[in-house]
């Protein structure tokens, strides 16, 4: 017959008791030590960029390099390329960064489900950071960005960072400039998975192509 709630609650209370009496004695622990690399990348923003671009590129994102005045042109042209007839546009977007395209604007709205953005072609966003040691792009549903969902259900996401702003070298940079209180998201490359046989598969959990826009000026 199994125990009941009570019977499991006087058990876990005698294991607690019997684990507070074993370490009653025990010192205090000392304060961690903090005093590690933070980086291992020069302070260089050119360097740091190239190892972004490079760490993006292993992870088998695509990346491109443009200015302000050039990235309409590029979405534009990386939109048709995919043949997207609709694009999702987060609140906050930039209107000018989409201001060449032509798909049809759909907008990300609170009742829209997993099967309508399922069918949407492609979703463009900005981003919170950018790490370059891991190739890292971090998401906080910040202005530009939208929920969650949104750059998980489409197929195709294209996230445009701004440089050197959102650029850091490392993990440990990125963590005090991030709210742990937003729904972060840490995305390195397209969506992947493997079986037991370490055949890989792309798109299982977010969407199969991501291309990186290095936005510079």
């Amino acid at each position: 017959m199994s125990a009941g709630p009570h019977s499991r609650t006087s058990s876990r209370d005698r294991i607690l008791a019997r684990v507070r009496s074993a370490v009653a004695a025990a010192p205090e622990a000392p304060e961690p030590t903090r005093d590690y690399l933070t980086t291992h990348t020069p302070d260089d923003p050119a360097a740091v960029l190239d190892l972004l671009h490079e760490n993006l590129a292993d992870y088998r994102a695509v990346v491109h390099r443009t200015s302000a005045d050039e990235l309409p042109l590029l979405l534009m042209r990386l939109l048709a390329e995919r043949g997207s007839a609709t694009v999702l546009v987060p609140p906050g977007l930039p209107p000018e960064w989409l201001s060449a395209a032509d798909a049809t604007r759909i907008h990300d709205r609170s009742v829209s489900t997993a099967q309508e953005l399922d069918a949407v072609d492609s979703v463009v966003t900005g981003c919170a950071l950018a790490i370059a040691e891991t190739g890292t792009i971090v998401l906080d549903a910040g202005p530009g960005q939208g929920r969650r969902r949104i750059t998980l259900i489409p197929d195709h996401h294209i996230c445009v960072v701004r440089v050197p702003d959102q650029v850091v070298a490392s993990v440990p940079q990125a963590m005090p400039r991030l709210d742990p209180t937003r729904p972060l998201t840490w995305i390195s490359g397209p969506s992947a998975t493997s079986d037991i046989e370490l055949d890989r598969v792309e798109g299982v959990h977010g969407p199969r192509t991501l291309e990186v826009v290095l936005l510079q000026g």
